[in-house]
């Protein structure tokens, strides 16, 4: 079943989904046609994208989630708790049903399975315990909803209380295949929303320069993710060195270099190719020249005759 989780919104320092905002671009019939069967989604307050839960270790914090049946059946939906994390690629995803060893173990619902009348939304409380030792910061979890080969995540952005963090380090910045490919980590106890810029410079001068841009990640604490810079236009030929510089609120820039040459390989080896095709043909020409019929040779200096020689040891 494929996973889908919302994005945060712009509360609390983080970033509404894109997504979201391209629905409510959409024309009202095409939002409808798109619209899912049934939907899970925070209880109706505000129009919440997510929940938000803070307080200190050993509290017990409740809420409540929604799930709707639009269909004209009843609707029985699977829900369970799961760990929220970054890929590798940066997209938010959540914990297999058996794989949650975190903050989805602090969550507690009050039924795993719930059965929802055609045309009506049900309520379903749940409770989150802070344990008594939880690590201040960002603890970011979701409730699963499953039914008809589909799921669907409610956001659970949890935040225990303590001082907080917020640092962001650029790495291991190449350059390789039409692309600058780099690595953003979270190294402390907050979501961050990176903002990035990229700037080269060669021995012909600047070589590129991009203004900061948001991509679209949520970097969870503690996560790591690579990430690349489409760069379409390289020097032909240059050597220079390409700088990536992150940035996100209440962290100190990070910047990482790294230096690369650029080499148009293609006119290289045509050019030497007729180089060397060059030098063969002027081979070839010259050794043709040396064999042929009409090429003359200096003559021989001929031998002094039989007479010649013996007047001269007669002394005439």
């Amino acid at each position: 079943m494929r996973s889908v989780l919302p994005r945060l919104g712009p509360v609390r320092g983080l970033t509404a989904t894109v997504a979201a905002f391209a629905a409510l671009l959409l024309p009202p019939a095409a939002r409808a046609a798109d619209d899912p069967a049934w939907t899970a989604e925070p209880v109706a307050g505000g129009g919440r994208p997510y929940i938000y839960m803070e307080g200190v270790p050993g509290t017990v914090l409740e809420d409540k989630l929604s799930v709707t049946n639009r269909g004209a059946r009843p609707l029985t939906v699977q829900l369970r708790a799961a760990d929220a994390y970054n890929t590798e690629g940066g997209a938010l995803a959540v914990r297999g049903a058996r794989g949650s060893k975190a903050t989805g173990t602090w969550i507690t619902l009050a039924t795993a399975r719930v059965t929802v009348p055609p045309r009506t939304r049900a309520e379903v409380p749940f409770s989150v315990t802070l344990p008594a030792g939880a690590p201040p910061g960002d603890h970011p979890a979701a409730v699963m909803a499953a039914s008809g080969g589909r799921e669907a995540g409610v956001r659970i952005h949890l935040r225990v209380s303590g001082p907080t963090l917020a640092a962001l380090t650029v790495e291991d910045v190449s350059v390789s295949g039409g692309s600058i490919h780099y690595a953003l980590v979270n190294r402390g106890n907050t979501a961050l929303t990176p903002r990035v810029s990229f700037r080269a410079d060669g021995l012909l001068g600047e070589a590129l320069r991009r203004a900061p841009r948001t991509p679209a990640v949520e970097l969870l604490p503690g996560r790591r993710v690579s990430l690349a810079e489409k760069w379409a236009n390289p020097p032909l030929l240059d050597a220079v060195n390409v700088h990536v510089r992150a940035t996100a609120q209440g962290a100190a820039p990070s910047e990482a270099t790294t230096s690369t040459t650029f080499v148009p390989w293609p006119t290289v080896v045509a050019v030497a190719a007729a180089m060397v095709a060059v030098a063969a043909t002027a081979t070839w020409l010259l050794r043709r020249r040396r064999h042929s019929p009409n090429h003359s040779e200096p003559p021989d200096t001929p031998e002094e005759p039989d007479r010649d020689r013996h007047l001269a040891r007669s002394g005439a």
